[in-house]
């Protein structure tokens, strides 16, 4: 692998006004004070925040998305990039304490509104989402419960959802372009996932393990959804996402730019956790349940690797493999 590698190298409008309790807009109407327990509860959540944006600064998270964006004007002739329709990922709707907590915390997209259900028995949780939007500017709407369930996408929404300016789309180098003193490039590829709740449930692991980008197939594959958002509990805020018009030539494209493309599959000839490149730039590409990484996808990958079972069942549930394998290249990238 070592050689073939350095020869690569070389070559919406808001919703109007409800209670008075609360504020309906960002200017102009003046807000009421916080409670002193609220006061603590945001600040405390911004400073677990604020933390964490440290800890993960040489990671292209939150604060780099903007950054990551605004390099696409560049020339980008050779990478493949999507032809046709509309810039964006979709993620307009919101729904979930912790996926709305998030994306008004990360502050990476503008947050429209947030409703929140006024007549459930938990909702000091719910207030306390409430006072956080609103500490930030965000019109907040009470609404019943019965409303609120009426409007959302998916079936818990928790009480509570928020709408947004759309996720921005980055471009494919974008992701392959880390800052200076960075880690290589961690990417991670999707062939195929339909299923919004293992996808979400994946992009989770992923920003919790470290990736620093994602790449999904334009067509005959699921992108972000509510469901998506809420199972992902906020990692769509800090995963800068590429959508490419097919698999295979973005994977041609990232090996020409030195980065190894690797397979996950149950038929792989190599066991993962043997896999030699863990601390080069690197991108995981996982399969749909059932079928696996499509035939062309497979033959592109410099290695495809298999996780060992050593039960009966003959598969793993995507997102748990995506756990796996994202924590094992981490495991090895911490040298433990």
């Amino acid at each position: 692998m070592s050689a073939a590698r350095s020869s690569r190298r070389s070559g919406g409008k808001p919703a109007s006004g409800r209670s008075s309790s609360r504020s309906t807009s960002r200017a102009g109407v003046k807000r009421k004070p916080l409670s002193p327990a609220a006061e603590k509860a945001i600040a405390a959540r911004t400073a677990d925040h604020a933390a964490a944006s440290v800890r993960n600064a040489d990671r292209p998270g939150a604060a780099k998305r903007a950054s990551l964006a605004a390099r696409t004007a560049s020339s980008r002739a050779s990478a493949p990039r999507r032809q046709n329709g509309p810039r964006g990922l979709g993620g307009e709707q919101v729904e979930g304490r912790q996926a709305v907590r998030e994306l008004l915390l990360a502050g990476t997209r503008r947050v429209r509104e947030v409703w929140v259900a006024t007549d459930m028995d938990d909702a000091v949780v719910l207030n306390d989402i409430a006072e956080l939007a609103m500490s930030m500017g965000v019109p907040v709407r009470d609404v019943t419960k019965a409303k609120l369930f009426a409007e959302a996408k998916t079936e818990s929404p928790q009480g509570v959802l928020a709408r947004a300016w759309q996720l921005p789309e980055v471009e494919l180098d974008d992701l392959v372009e880390q800052p200076k003193g960075s880690p290589p490039p961690f990417l991670l590829m999707v062939d195929g996932v339909t299923d919004p709740g293992n996808l979400g449930a994946l992009l989770r692991s992923a920003e919790c393990a470290g990736v620093t980008g994602v790449v999904l197939p334009l067509h005959r594959a699921v992108h972000v959804t509510p469901t998506v958002t809420k199972a992902a509990a906020g990692a769509v805020e800090y995963l800068p996402m590429a959508l490419v018009g097919g698999l295979p030539t973005a994977i041609r494209h990232l090996q020409e730019r030195g980065v190894w493309v690797i397979g996950l599959d149950g038929s792989g000839r190599h066991p993962l956790f043997d896999l030699p490149v863990a601390t080069d730039p690197v991108a995981l590409v996982l399969g749909a349940e059932g079928k696996g990484l499509s035939r062309l996808v497979r033959e592109r990958c410099d290695a495809v690797a298999n996780i060992p079972l050593m039960g009966r069942l003959d598969s793993l549930n995507v997102a748990a493999a995506g756990a796996l394998a994202c924590y094992e290249i981490t495991r090895r990238r911490l040298g433990t």
